[in-house]
């Protein structure tokens, strides 16, 4: 399927100046049609999805970039995009570590709260 522009804004909630700066910023690359406007295909859906999934857990945009770039050289670059990937998926890790023990610790507190008001409510 080939949507449009509008189109292919509304399914990825993002809007057409930040689908334009994608593709001026080599991250996307739209095919076009006869009338040389921008059409997007399903495999541009899903490859949208997978940039949006490395933003939101915290991927630079020019790591973004270059994993963008390999991709558009093909197999050669798999095992290059794999190591990203690993790359990327340790820190995440390290970063969810990280979280946890700041939850444990805020834990930790609210529970030294709730005793300092029992005992106090007690009284």
């Amino acid at each position: 399927m080939e949507y449009s522009i509008g189109e292919f804004s509304k399914l990825t909630n993002l809007g057409i100046h930040t689908l334009r700066y994608y593709e001026h910023e080599h991250l996307i690359t739209p095919g076009r049609n006869s009338s040389n406007r921008r059409c997007y295909t399903d495999k541009d859906l899903a490859w949208i999805d997978f940039i949006k999934r490395l933003k939101d857990t915290g991927m630079p945009i020019k790591e973004i970039q270059h994993y963008a770039e390999l991709r558009a050289k093909g197999e050669p670059t798999l095992s290059e995009r794999m190591e990203m990937l690993i790359s990327h998926r340790k820190a995440l890790n390290e970063q969810i570590n990280q979280l946890q023990e700041h939850m444990k610790k805020l834990d930790e507190k609210i529970e030294f709260y709730q005793r300092e008001i029992e005992s106090i409510t007690r009284e």
